[in-house]
């Protein structure tokens, strides 16, 4: 018996001399010796799940990080085989390999998948050691910033750091150091953790002290903090910095060049330096296709630098803006095909093919401009340009109807799900709870890549979609859904006097083109107007720059009104006052329609008057 102890205790010593010897051959890089050394404990110990799945691992960092479908599929069927048999799945043994799955997704931009395979372990991460604490935590704080749920995210980085023994308060402080406080705590794994906690207080508009260490991620983030307290020169500036110094320093890299050129983008977007911010998007983009162009040999922490899709929405919106209808639709499918339930980015989607439309249309006013005769709604998109299938992704009517019921299916779900603080009468206890516990903060993450939206941005994009899909529908001919869309405008809550006006032109004009004349004239009586706000008007971007042009708007529509009533003389007085330039074409086009009417009128009443020879 003790013979048999002292064999059981020599071949035990031997297999930890070898598992450390695998490990010190693995963090040097020498991968051959490794996997010889896990196989020689292999042959020692038996096959088990726990060898085959550091071998699996060693493999793949031997093949340079790049066979990443045969690491997850090697992990899958670990689980699948354990399972099988009975017996506990290594998964359940320790978190290092749903860590590493999680990893791969990360990387493969599968931010909710990773979350799903990490959340079993982050849910007993009090159970682990200090650094797979970290280890955990900063995977899991990349994927919450990821996916734009900020305050979860420091929501749960106070649970991580308590159970480092860290008060996040102190990280608000210049001389906090994780390392110091958690000896155990590798250097790079330290600096990982300060970086990701530092940007969880900036992203949550947190007073937080940035160092400067002289690296570009604690510099880039500076630039953040900056940019999110609205000091844009400061960011600029300090993104210039990053720039001159990664060369000085003989630092260049696509990846830092995308961020630096995108981020120059968002600021001079956010100060309305269209064209400047399309530059640097293009820039970012030919930075980025360096690092998109070879994904499939690519290692794996390479795949998740490359940020096309987010960059390409970005162009989208200055396009727009820049009124290059075309190039901005086309920026937009791209980011389509991975936030497709983004209401926000199919809202833009129709912005620009109505832009497009808009712009065909008056084009062809102008080469109508001297036509002799004209319908009074000129306007509607004749059958054979609509019969395209709404299918077809491009910048047409049809595609916009599309994008919109889209837009208000995705936006009305998600107002359901809308989640606001709680109310007064809880509580203190109740919400105390709710605070401490991560998992049950949400953000409301609805229009990714977009930030968290609020109750207040939804009812804004709401009317602004009732309102474009009642125009759409107007220009197509649909003029039920135009009328049910401008009557559901008409009953949002705080509606703007801009959104108001345009309510009211829309369902007017779809009661005349339904021949109900009778229940359009209350929608275009010009008596509302003068109640709107001047203000609201001036700082839109849009064609109605002043209440003395949406007044000449509506008296111009009311004209038209009368005009099909018969009521000639009224209509041809209220003509007059339209003297705004922005009706002034339609006006004289009006009044040649009308003279025309007249003349009609006149001629057929000589032709019954007249006596005749028999």
């Amino acid at each position: 018996m003790e013979s048999s102890e002292s064999a059981q205790d020599t071949g035990s010593r031997e297999a930890q001399d070898l598992i450390t010897k695998a490990s010190d051959e693995f963090d040097i890089g020498n991968y051959d010796e490794c996997i010889n050394i896990l196989q020689q404990l292999e042959k020692l110990k038996g096959r088990d799940c726990k060898s085959h799945h550091n071998q699996a691992v060693a493999k793949f960092y031997k093949g340079k990080c790049k066979d990443y479908w045969g690491l997850l599929k090697t992990l899958e069927e670990l689980d699948v085989n354990e399972s099988s048999r009975n017996i506990p799945t290594i998964s359940a043994l320790s978190p290092v390999p749903l860590y590493n799955k999680a990893v791969i997704y990360y990387h493969r931009h599968m931010y909710q998948t990773a979350m799903d395979t990490i959340s079993p372990i982050t849910e007993k991460i009090e159970t682990y050691d200090a650094n797979a604490i970290a280890m955990i935590g900063i995977l899991m704080l990349r994927l919450l910033l990821a996916t734009n749920q900020p305050q979860k995210a420091y929501r749960f980085l106070e649970t991580i750091l308590g159970h480092l023994g860290i008060n996040i308060a102190t990280l608000a402080t210049d001389e906090c150091n994780v390392q110091e406080t958690v000896p155990r705590l590798e250097e790079k794994t330290n600096k990982h953790l300060k970086l990701l906690s530092l940007l969880t207080h900036v992203v949550n508009r947190k007073i937080v002290v940035v160092p400067e260490d002289g690296s570009p991620e604690f510099a880039a983030l500076k630039a953040h903090q900056y940019y999110i307290m609205k000091d844009f020169q400061m960011a600029a500036k300090q993104l210039k910095k990053i720039n001159v110094d990664s060369y000085m320093g003989g630092i260049y890299n696509h990846e830092l060049n995308t961020l630096i050129a995108n981020n120059m983008g968002v600021i001079h977007l956010r100060v309305r330096h269209y064209a400047i911010a399309a530059n640097f998007f293009q820039n970012a983009i030919n930075f980025d296709k360096h690092i998109a162009s070879n994904l499939r040999n690519a290692e794996l922490h390479d795949m998740s630098s490359a940020k096309s899709c987010e960059i390409l929405y970005n162009l989208g919106i200055a396009m727009l803006h820049l009124r290059r209808p075309k190039e901005a639709f086309q920026c937009f499918l791209m980011p389509l095909k991975t936030y497709h339930s983004n209401p926000r980015l199919w809202f833009r989607i129709a912005e620009a093919c109505i832009m497009e439309y808009e712009m065909k249309r008056s084009n062809d006013e102008k080469l109508k401009a001297n036509s002799a005769t004209r319908s009074l709604f000129s306007n509607r998109i004749d059958y054979s340009e609509s019969s395209q299938s709404a299918a077809v992704p491009e910048p047409t009517m049809p595609f916009a109807a599309l994008s919109l019921r889209n837009a208000l299916t995705f936006t009305r779900f998600y107002m359901s799900q809308l989640h606001t603080s709680s109310s007064s009468d809880e509580s203190a206890e109740g919400i105390e709870n709710q605070e401490s516990n991560w998992q049950r903060t949400r953000d409301n993450n609805f229009c990714n890549p977009s930030g968290p939206v609020t109750k207040e941005s939804f009812d804004t994009m709401l009317s602004s979609i009732y309102a474009a899909h009642s125009y759409v529908c107007l220009r197509l001919g649909d003029y039920v859904t135009a009328l049910e869309m401008a009557e559901e405008l008409l009953k949002m809550e705080n509606l703007s006097d801009a959104h108001k006006m345009l309510a009211h032109m829309y369902a007017g004009e779809a009661f005349i083109m339904m021949d109900n004349l009778s229940e359009a004239r209350p929608h275009l009586e010009p008596t509302f107007v003068s109640n709107l706000n001047t203000f609201d008007f001036e700082t839109k971007d849009w064609q109605v720059k002043s209440l003395d042009a949406a007044q000449n708007v509506v008296r111009y529509n009311l004209a038209v009104a009368m005009t099909l009533q018969g009521d000639l003389e009224m209509a041809r007085s209220l003509l007059n006052t339209c003297t705004h330039p922005i009706v002034a074409q339609k006006v004289f086009n009006l009044k040649k329609t009308q003279g025309a009417i007249m003349a009609a009128a006149l001629q057929k009443q000589q032709q019954t008057t007249t006596p005749r020879i028999t």
